[in-house]
């Protein structure tokens, strides 16, 4: 009996110790000798130009160091490739200080480099900068005639599949129809942890840089392009992080501040941002959608349109699958999908957990739930008789599907069978009960990633790889992959992250990093019992001599026969009897594009919802949330669980709460804070339940792991907005749902 099998059972995290005592170090945290403090200077103009940086009035101030602005910073890299990150969209990407003009409201446009952070704080105060103001456009209202189909888009971006059937003819000819429009405004990703970047100098231009990333290979690609220098004088390093939500994927410009003040002062520099700067790069862009679906006289669907049109900069053309989705979740025989962007004088909008997918899905799930009442039909009901059994877009079957055991499973264990189907006829004292559904479906993505191993004498196995933990449990379900591939206790076993140092891996984002950096951490233990096993061999009198790899097992600390288990050698052993101190190999793992190409690959999920909306004064309760999850091999069913928790708070913050509010008079984000950009707290969480459907998948990847940190916040708006729907008999399209908007 194995003691040491540890994928697929719940296990506490690792990391939490450390999180729960403080002994964790983030990135603005760091102590390094001899450190300057800058604090970040922001546009007060969404538009127009800088006459003059009064830069001598702050360096007069005793301990103000420097004042880098567009007026005195050293020559950079000129082109544009140059400042491209891993995941940059196309277009001409920001560069700080760059030059006079202002492309956006709260642009950095100065950096203070002082002894003191409070003499900074203070220094930026009083440090008058000119404008030449020009008229901006920051209202998506005014471009909704100039959209426009983007070029190239960011690494992962598919453009709309082509129009499959006659949509409109079939539009016209339907049984029963509906067209809506279907809104959401910007939001923001507001993590805890601010965005900060540690700089420390360590002589003739070699730096150790602390930042706050999802990528510090990223990260590292992109200072060592602009500024010049070696990977090896280079460092980037990040253990901890605070949250990213999609935040932290492309360098931000405080690690870019920090890195420039350093190598001009010849010092250590620490550069954070505010909460306000926080609402100065990359949020979920505003979106305008339009949906139009139309019915046969069985249910089933006759046409299908979805399009959408955001923001994006004036600088940079920002994708996200939105529609996509749309055209593969449903089967339908005439489907027409469009997309297109509107420059503003914005930032270039950013990923956030489920891009693209948390703005199409809620279109979609909305109407498909106003089509289900259109048609007289049950939703789940509705959307089980479109099922799609392959991916229409791409003409491809599913490597797995199994979301109709998740609509059948959530709704037995919600006790979806309760719902009266009529509008406003489920009550709970002054309060309106209903009862909502939606479903969502997701990538699920390989990518390239590598990992080391090293094996002490002592019996102890390290692991490491430059992945990230941005609080999803990497480094938890890395360790139980470790432990159970070589057979060790978890104790036993150590991985380590976030250091350019370490073998490289992707960004962390996409719900890819268990399939990547897991499949790597696999092989590189396994590179390595191979060795051991050589080892073993040699051994006087061993009983694994002639024995293949395929003929044995690494279970409870040994490698022993798997047809004769009592034949077994002591890992520790091994070591000692060849008078070796460690054995390390190193290994890599990428997609498999043969077994891969012929497949659609997908994780998917249905929610179910109960809400009680006060009948006097419109406010919303979600009194209970069901998700059910079919997202292959779960790892680790408690850190899985709490990622899906964390969605279902998070699409009750969209659903309810979260809006960035635009003065376009100013063209300023006005609640850029955490107390007016609302989020949910304690009292406005109730119930909520994570039901993970059995799945098995060989085609995604080796651990058959497909990865629930985006697909969990799918469908969770949209059930929500359909509960609001039963319950009141009202129906809203835009988000969030303020109670204005159900009096």
């Amino acid at each position: 009996m194995s003691t040491t099998n540890y994928i697929g059972k719940p296990t506490s995290r690792v990391d939490g110790p450390a999180k729960v005592t403080g002994a964790a170090t983030y990135a603005a945290e760091f102590q390094v000798p001899n450190m300057a403090y800058g604090w970040v200077v922001s546009s007060s103009i969404a538009k127009g130009r800088i006459t003059k940086v009064h830069a001598d009035e702050v360096l007069a101030i005793p301990g103000v160091l420097q004042v880098f602005s567009h007026e005195n910073v050293p020559s950079l890299a000129w082109f544009d490739r140059n400042y491209k990150d891993d995941v940059a969209p196309g277009g001409s990407p920001f560069r700080p200080l760059h030059e006079d003009k202002i492309q956006f409201n709260q642009q950095p446009i100065a950096l203070v480099v002082a002894e003191t952070l409070e003499l900074a704080r203070y220094a930026s105060a009083v440090l008058r900068i000119d404008y030449e103001e020009e008229k901006h456009e920051t209202d998506i209202e005014a471009k909704r005639d100039e959209g426009f189909e983007p070029g190239t888009g960011k690494s992962g971006w598919m453009p709309p599949p082509p129009p499959r059937g006659n949509p409109d003819k079939a539009w016209a000819e339907a049984e029963h129809r509906i067209e809506h429009e279907y809104v959401h405004g910007a939001q923001h990703h507001n993590p805890m942890e601010l965005y900060g970047a540690t700089v420390e100098w360590r002589g003739d231009k070699k730096l150790t840089v602390y930042d706050k990333t999802q990528g510090v290979v990223n990260v590292q690609n992109y200072l060592t392009k602009i500024f010049g220098l070696s990977k090896d004088d280079c460092r980037v390093i990040n253990q901890y992080m605070g949250g990213g939500f999609g935040s932290g994927l492309r360098p931000q410009y405080s690690v870019f501040l920090a890195v420039l003040a350093s190598l001009e002062l010849k010092r250590s520099v620490r550069v954070t941002l505010t909460r306000q700067q926080m609402f100065s790069f990359g949020h979920r862009p505003h979106t305008l959608q339009y949906v139009k679906l139309g019915t046969n006289p069985d249910g089933t669907l006759a046409a299908l349109q979805h399009h959408a049109l955001h923001e994006t900069s004036q600088f940079e053309e920002y994708t996200e699958n939105v529609v996509n989705w749309s055209g593969m979740l449903y089967q339908c025989e005439n489907v027409k999908l469009g997309y297109q962007l509107a420059k503003l004088d914005v930032f270039t909008p950013q990923d956030m957990r489920a891009p693209g997918a948390a703005t199409g899905s809620f279109a979609l799930e909305v109407a498909m739930d106003e089509m289900a009442v259109a048609a007289g039909l049950d939703p789940i009901d509705f959307r089980i008789r479109n099922y799609a059994e392959q991916d229409q877009n791409a003409g491809k079957p599913f490597s797995s599907k199994r979301l109709r055991d998740c609509y059948h499973q959530g709704a037995a264990k919600f006790g979806w069978d309760q719902r009266n189907p009529e509008p406003r006829s489920m009550r709970k004292g002054n309060r309106l009960v209903g009862y909502g559904m939606a479903g969502g479906v997701w990538d699920a993505t390989q990518k390239k990633a590598a990992a080391k191993a090293t094996l002490t004498a002592d019996g102890k196995l390290l692991v490491s790889s430059a992945t990230a933990d941005i609080g999803t449990g990497t480094y938890t379900i890395m360790t139980q992959i470790a432990a159970e591939t070589l057979g060790l206790p978890l104790e036993a076993v150590t991985f380590k992250l976030g250091d350019t140092d370490m073998p490289e891996a992707p960004v962390q984002g996409g719900s890819w990093t268990a399939a990547s950096v897991g499949t790597a951490v696999k092989n590189v233990c396994e590179a390595l019992g191979e060795k051991l096993l050589k080892l073993a061999q040699k051994m006087e009198g061993s009983p694994l001599k002639g024995a293949s790899l395929d003929e044995v097992e690494f279970v409870n600390g040994q490698i022993r026969l798997r047809q004769d288990p009592a034949n077994a050698v002591v890992l520790r052993d091994v070591l000692q009897a060849s008078g070796e101190t460690k054995l390390e190999t190193d290994s890599s793992a990428a997609p498999n594009m043969l077994k891969q190409a012929n497949h659609s690959m997908h994780s998917h999920n249905a929610v179910f919802v109960e809400v009680e909306v006060d009948e006097e004064f419109g406010t919303v309760h979600v009194t209970r949330v069901l998700n059910a999850v079919a997202a292959g091999r779960i790892l680790n069913p408690k850190t899985a669980r709490s990622q899906v928790l964390g969605s279902i708070v998070w699409g009750i913050s969209m659903a309810l709460m979260e809006e960035t509010v635009m003065d376009h008079q100013f063209g300023r984000y006005m609640n850029h804070n955490y107390s007016e950009y609302h989020i949910p707290v304690q009292a406005d969480i109730h119930d909520m339940e994570v039901l993970f459907v059995e799945e098995e998948d060989d085609i995604v990847n080796p651990l058959g792991v497909k990865g629930v940190g985006e697909v969990g916040l799918l469908g969770v708006a949209a059930a929500i907005t359909n509960a609001v729907y039963h319950a009141t008999g009202k129906r809203v399209r835009e988000l969030p749902i303020y109670l204005d908007k159900l009096l």
